[in-house]
C-alpha cells in the first residue's frame, strides 16, 4: 500500500536504524499531495531506506533495531536538492552590483571589467585549491538548509584547462563534505573575448575537445549550454549535443531566458534531463518538454536579481503536464543566492507556485532533473536514506518563511551529518 513500503534482502550484518515518531512527507508519486504519513517510522539499513511508512506496519525483521531515534513528532521530508548551480567560480561581482544600483549601464560595467568577463578572469587566475576554499562557504550555507544533492556547472573558464579545473574542484568538494555532487560541463556558456564573433571556432577549438577530455577524466555527468541571442544559437548547441550523444552523456539547456529561440524544443528533441530558466517559453515548448519528460527548472533568483518582467509560463507547464523544479542558480552575477528555502518562497511569491509544487520542485522533481530519481528525492524503500527533520508545525512553513531556517537534523546516506 502507498506509504507502506519495505525492501528485503539487506546484507547480513548491516545495522538497522529506526527514526520513529515522525510525520512523513514522502513525495511518493503513488500518493496524493505530498504523500503524508502520520505516526510514521523510517527504517534504514546499509545506508538505504528499508521501510518508510506507518509504524504499525513496520516489518518484523526491521523491528529490532541497533539504534532508535525519536523524531519527537517532527516533520520529515526527503533532503532538498539544488539542481542548477554555478557554485564554483573565482572572485565576486559585488562591484558591478553596486555600479548598477548607482545607475551604471551595461556598457559602462563591461568597460570597467565587469560582467561574465570578470568571472572568467578571476576563475582562470586562481588555483584549484583557492577555488575549493572559495566554494566551501557557499556549499556549507546550502547544506545547512537540509540539502543532500547539488548540481555544479563549469562555464567560467571558457578554455579547456580552466573548465576542467572547475570540474575537478566540484568533484573535490564531494570528498570534503557529506553531499552528493552532480557535474555539468558548460563550456558553451559564453564566447570568451579571444573568440569574439567566432562562435563556431570556439566550439571547434574549445567546447568539443574540452568535453572529450572531461569525459575521459570522468569529470562530467551531463552536458549543458546557453541557447540565447547573447550566447549560442540552436545550430551551435546542436553540435554540442551531438558530441554529448556520441559520448553517451545526457544533456540539459539554459533556454528561453531572454527570448524564444526554440531551445526548449531542441532540448526536448534530445530527451534532455532539463530545460532551465524558460521565461519566454511558449505553449508548444511546454508541451514538447512534457512529452519528452524533460524537467522545466525555474530559477526565481535570476528573475529577481535581473528585475525581469516576464515570468515563466507556469500555467502552460501545468496544463501540459510538465514536471517543474526549482533551483538557486547560485552564481556570481545574476543570482548570488545560496538559499533553497528562499528560492521556494520566491517560486511561490514571484511565480505563484503552490506550496506542494515548491516542495516537490526541490525534492522529487529536482532529483528527476538530475537523472537521480531512482536514487533519491522521495522517501521510498530502496532509495538512499537522504532525509531532513524539521522544527515546523506544517510543511508550508518551509515555503512561507523568509530568512528562517527550521532545520533540526540532516541525514545523508543513513548518517546524521548536521543538527
Amino acid at each position: 500500500m502507498p506509504g507502506n513500503k519495505s525492501v528485503k534482502g539487506a546484507a547480513a550484518g548491516n545495522t538497522t536504524t529506526l527514526w520513529r515518531n515522525a510525520r512523513l512527507a514522502t513525495f511518493d508519486p503513488t500518493m496524493q499531495g505530498i504523500g503524508t504519513v502520520e505516526n510514521a517510522v523510517i527504517a534504514v539499513r546499509g545506508g538505504r531506506i528499508a521501510f518508510a511508512g506507518p509504524e504499525k506496519d513496520l516489518p518484523v525483521d526491521l523491528a529490532t533495531a541497533d539504534k532508535i531515534t525519536d523524531c519527537g513528532g517532527r516533520w520529515v521530508t526527503p533532503s532538498l536538492i539544488d539542481c542548477h548551480t554555478h557554485l564554483v567560480f573565482g572572485g565576486n561581482r559585488a562591484m558591478e552590483f553596486e555600479m548598477r544600483l548607482n545607475g551604471a549601464t551595461y556598457e559602462e560595467i563591461a568597460k570597467a571589467g565587469g560582467g561574465i568577463v570578470s568571472s572568467v578572469r578571476d576563475t582562470r587566475a586562481v588555483s584549484e585549491h583557492a577555488l575549493v576554499a572559495q566554494a566551501l562557504p557557499r556549499l556549507d550555507t546550502l547544506l545547512a538548509e537540509g540539502i543532500s544533492t547539488i548540481e555544479i556547472k563549469s562555464g567560467y573558464g571558457l578554455d579547456i584547462e580552466t573548465e576542467l579545473k572547475m570540474l575537478r574542484v566540484a568533484r573535490r568538494l564531494e570528498t570534503l563534505r557529506p553531499v552528493r555532487i552532480v557535474t555539468s560541463y558548460l563550456a558553451a556558456h559564453a564566447t570568451p573575448a579571444e573568440y569574439k564573433g567566432r562562435n563556431a571556432d570556439y566550439i571547434t577549438d574549445v567546447v568539443l575537445p574540452g568535453l572529450e577530455r572531461a569525459h575521459a577524466e570522468g569529470l562530467v555527468d551531463a552536458v549543458d549550454g546557453f541557447c540565447e541571442g547573447i550566447a549560442f544559437s540552436v545550430a551551435e548547441i546542436t553540435r554540442v549535443f551531438e558530441k554529448a550523444r556520441q559520448l553517451g552523456l545526457r544533456v540539459k539547456l539554459h533556454a528561453e531566458q531572454l527570448s524564444d529561440l526554440g531551445g526548449a524544443k531542441l532540448a526536448a528533441s534530445y530527451g534532455a534531463l532539463s530545460a532551465d530558466h524558460l521565461e519566454y517559453l511558449d505553449e508548444t515548448g511546454a508541451k514538447a518538454l512534457a512529452k519528452a519528460g524533460t524537467v522545466a527548472v525555474l530559477l526565481p533568483g535570476a528573475f529577481y536579481a535581473l528585475r525581469e518582467k516576464q515570468a515563466p509560463p507556469v500555467q502552460d507547464l501545468r496544463d501540459a503536464g510538465a514536471t517543474i523544479a526549482l533551483a538557486t542558480d547560485c552564481n556570481p552575477g545574476t543570482s548570488p543566492l545560496t538559499s533553497l528555502l528562499l528560492t521556494m518562497n520566491m517560486g511561490a511569491t514571484l511565480f505563484r507556485m503552490t506550496v506542494e509544487e515548491c516542495l516537490a520542485a526541490t525534492t522529487r522533481n529536482a532529483a528527476k532533473a538530475l537523472g537521480l530519481l531512482a536514487e533519491t528525492g522521495t522517501l521510498e524503500a530502496g532509495k538512499s536514506a537522504d532525509f531532513t527533520i524539521w522544527d515546523i508545525e506544517r510543511p508550508a512553513e518551509l515555503v512561507y518563511r523568509i530568512g528562517f531556517n527550521p532545520l533540526h537534523a540532516r541525514i545523508f546516506k543513513g548518517q546524521k551529518v548536521s543538527s
